[in-house]
């Protein structure tokens, strides 16, 4: 059975679990459509990209 060497301070501990508390995604305003999109990602709706066309513009359906 394993058994820990030494006991696991509380620092140490808090070290471990200071990745785990969970953050709201962030979102930013896209200057030309004005919809909300993830900063650094492909706005889908148009297929821009830093003012650049990336992708063909998905068809609404």
């Amino acid at each position: 059975m394993a058994v820990p060497k030494s006991k696991i301070t509380r620092m140490k501990r808090g070290f471990r679990r200071s990745n785990s508390a969970l953050t709201q995604p962030s979102y930013v305003e896209d200057k030309d459509s004005g919809e909300l999109r993830r900063p650094h990602h492909i706005d889908l709706k148009t297929g821009m990209y830093r003012g650049r066309q990336v992708l063909e513009p998905k068809d609404s359906i």
